[in-house]
């Protein structure tokens, strides 16, 4: 029998002709650092954080997207951007026939009834102050639903029921600090659910529960999705929850999606190589198995200078030419060699080399100037030996040019280019190799 959550808000698409509940087009958010105080006074720029580059998908009805990737790729980001919890610097979000960033705050609120989000920490996104019947109702009165208290009560006792919160009398009264983890996560959906919303932005949902809720609350997530006509992006960290929960899942990488497809092929057939290091990363139950991890080396790059070309090349082990080696890439490379040296090997070899500065600025081309005492053949002949040393390393591919020149040693990379997405089989993958 339909209840109030079931047809409270109005289908954005008359009819349901279009699949697609919200489409998402070249959507960018970038957030500009602070230069020094020397720099402003001059009038430059400080640098830009680009958290969320560039991203394009369809979002369809009644499905669980997945973003996954580790911390600071911008899924948190672009799922509060979905919603205009925070303004995009280009791009657009389309909601039906709305263009959301392009609305105003005012024009904006009245969407807020479809577009809910479920955070990561019940705690704190719930009022201690407030009794967990003022708390899910709150929405009502913000949004000027209810008529009278009686009324707000009925829809706040249907929510809890909804959620798993029963006999509802006993929660009622309570606060935040008399729930438990998994209860308080209960009370937040309901929150969430009782404006009848069409999406939901779940951010590390289950994260801060304990492991013997997470699935429990998950599989409420999926009830609620079907009793509801629900529309979830799922935002994790944790592949393992993904593949339970996810219809399709999008592994970002700084800001970009790199992959994006159905679940089980993703997980059968991953193409880009940060989506197969991911999975290898996924721990094994069985303490005697052996598991290959080589997980991809260094750490993520400086989301306000990444990487030219691909964003993942500096810790890819399948990239070439192409990918964008760079100046850049040459520093941890020697520095990475030096650490194998006894210390006599390494004063020789650190002297051979004057400042090495000039690697830290982002470009194709770099000039090795040789330290005191030492001349161009000394670099280029420390440069060969750590390229005969380890030949297998990528960045080997990415050297077009490497010689003495003009009293310095000239080392030119390939010019390489940013991947985008194409379609490889059943998903879209952002690879070289594709």
């Amino acid at each position: 029998m339909p209840t109030k959550l079931d047809a409270q808000v109005p289908s954005s698409a008359p009819g349901g002709a279009d699949d697609a509940l919200m489409k998402v087009r070249d959507l960018q958010v970038h957030y500009a650092l602070r230069g020094s105080s020397m720099g402003r006074l001059f009038g430059a720029g400080g640098d830009v954080v680009k958290a969320v580059d560039g991203v394009t998908f369809d979002l369809r009805r009644r499905e669980v997207l997945g973003l996954v990737g580790e911390s600071g790729s911008g899924k948190t980001t672009l799922g509060r951007a979905l919603l205009g919890l925070v303004r995009p610097t280009g791009g657009e979000v389309r909601y039906g026939e709305h263009d959301l960033p392009s609305l105003s705050e005012r024009r904006l609120r009245p969407f807020r009834r479809k577009l809910q989000m479920v955070f990561q920490d019940p705690s704190a996104a719930l009022n201690p102050s407030m009794d967990i019947e003022a708390a899910v109702g709150h929405p009502l009165q913000i949004h000027k639903l209810v008529a009278n208290r009686t009324e707000r009560r009925e829809r706040v006792v249907e929510a809890l029921e909804r959620v798993g919160l029963a006999p509802v009398e006993r929660f009622l009264s309570k606060y935040p600090s008399d729930l438990s983890g998994g209860q308080k996560q209960r009370a937040v959906l309901a929150r969430a659910i009782i404006l009848g919303p069409e999406l939901l932005v779940a951010d590390e949902p289950i994260s801060m529960l304990d492991m013997s809720v997470r699935a429990k609350i998950l599989e409420l997530m999926l009830d609620l999705k079907r009793d509801l006509d629900l529309t979830y992006v799922y935002i994790t960290h944790d592949l393992a929850t993904a593949k339970f929960f996810c219809d399709r899942v999008a592994i970002m990488y700084l800001g970009r999606i790199v992959e994006i497809g159905p679940t089980e092929e993703i997980f059968s057939d991953p193409k880009h190589p940060y989506t197969k290091a991911l999975l290898r990363a996924i721990p094994e139950p069985d303490p005697g198995a052996l598991v290959p991890r080589d997980l991809p080396r260094g750490e993520i790059p400086d989301a306000a200078a990444p990487p030219l070309g691909c964003s993942f090349h500096p810790r890819c082990p399948a990239a070439f030419e192409k990918c964008g080696w760079e100046t850049r890439d040459l520093r941890p490379l020697l520095e990475q060699r030096w650490l194998g040296l006894d210390e006599d090997a390494y004063d020789a070899e650190r002297a051979t080399i004057g400042n090495l500065d000039s690697l830290d600025v982002p470009a194709h081309q770099v000039r090795l100037s040789p330290g005191r005492g030492r001349g161009p053949g000394d670099v280029e002949a420390l440069v060969q030996r750590a390229r005969e040393a380890d030949p297998q390393e990528p960045l080997w591919k990415g050297v077009k040019r490497l010689e003495a020149q003009d009293g310095a040693v000239a080392v030119d990379f390939h010019e390489g280019e940013d991947p985008r997405l194409r379609p490889a089989g059943a998903v879209e993958v952002a690879c070289h190799l594709y």
